[in-house]
């Protein structure tokens, strides 16, 4: 855990450094201005908060620039720690897929809470405001995959990751569907049918730390069943909740990777697939049986669908260990 948070520091600094660097190149050779969204990001949570950046004039522009930059850093070095749990868990893209994964990631970390914000909207985009966007997140996504790579750890070391088999993949993407009807089963569907049996006792690992993972995605699961009655839910095609739900998609397939001890990438993008196949299923069948029958009746006719699903998906496999890497003594 401490050697992936090191590493994810260390590419997310490197990435920053490359984004800030392909940006001030775009800025030198077309001379275009020095962008404003990080300092109006500032003055958006600032009046979301009920307060002002203090200070007046220079002052309190010198301020607005300043936390703006250092929004970036934190974005920078928060989204290179996640992209190294990422790998050090199994998912492991070939090097250009990671780059555009992993720059894709980062953008969407600044251009949404933008776009949330009000402070720009993406779709009236020019092709040239794009590239400058797109450009520098590149370059990071690069930096950022060249560290991943270069700085494998222990765990990584000890536990090759082969290829998904067509089985795995599948049962991601069956996966995936149910999460996009109750996103906790991405999460708690291969938690709660991992055998306990089978778990590997190293530093990583106990016993009873799998079992209060199980409690705890019980709990999780049941309380969405209970939201998803509740006729104030938020709508599953709405940013937050889609969002949610393909990410758990993204994790069921990855832990049902884990289990075969394969490479979580493939099955981890399948899992995503198949949660917006599953969001927008739901949400047609919700609309298809309003009127028809009770909406009590058609949400648990949809409970039961994904449960089924989520079975499929996760009891294959389910006395394999969940973690399987031991590092090796120095």
């Amino acid at each position: 855990m401490t050697r992936s948070l090191s590493r994810g520091l260390v590419a997310g600094a490197a990435g920053t450094t490359a984004l800030n660097l392909v940006g001030y190149l775009d800025m030198a050779l077309r001379g275009r201005p020095a962008s404003d969204v990080p300092e109006r990001v500032v003055d958006a949570l600032a009046a979301g908060t009920g307060r002002r950046v203090p200070g007046r004039g220079t002052a309190r522009q010198s301020r607005r620039s300043a936390l703006g930059a250092l929004a970036g850093m934190v974005n920078g070095l928060g989204v290179g720690v996640l992209a190294s749990g990422v790998r050090s868990y199994g998912v492991r893209f070939p090097a250009p897929v990671g780059a555009v994964v992993t720059g894709a990631a980062a953008m969407a970390a600044t251009d949404v809470p933008v776009a949330l914000l009000g402070i720009s909207d993406p779709r009236g985009w020019t092709a040239s405001d794009w590239l400058a966007d797109a450009a520098p997140h590149l370059a990071y996504g690069a930096a950022v995959q060249t560290v991943l790579e270069t700085m494998p750890t222990d765990r990584e070391r000890a536990t090759p990751r082969r290829p998904a088999g067509a089985g795995v993949v599948l049962r991601s993407a069956l996966l995936g569907v149910a999460a996009g009807s109750r996103s906790a089963l991405g999460f708690a569907g291969p938690v709660l049918t991992a055998s306990t049996s089978a778990v590997v006792r190293d530093r990583d690992t106990t016993r009873r730390r799998v079992l209060a993972g199980k409690a705890f995605a019980a709990a999780g699961l049941t309380a969405e069943l209970v939201a998803d009655k509740h006729p104030d839910a938020p709508p599953r095609d709405a940013a937050g909740p889609l969002t949610a739900r393909v990410l758990y998609g993204a994790e069921g397939g990855a832990r049902l990777a884990a289990r075969e001890r394969a490479n979580g990438a493939l099955p981890a993008v399948v899992g995503m697939a198949g949660a917006v196949l599953g969001s927008l299923a739901g949400l047609r069948w919700r609309r298809w049986a309003a009127g028809r029958v009770p909406a009590l009746q058609a949400a648990l006719v949809e409970d039961g669908v994904a449960l089924g699903l989520a079975a499929l998906a996760c009891l294959p496999g389910r006395n394999r260990p969940h973690l399987v890497a031991v590092p090796p003594a120095r």
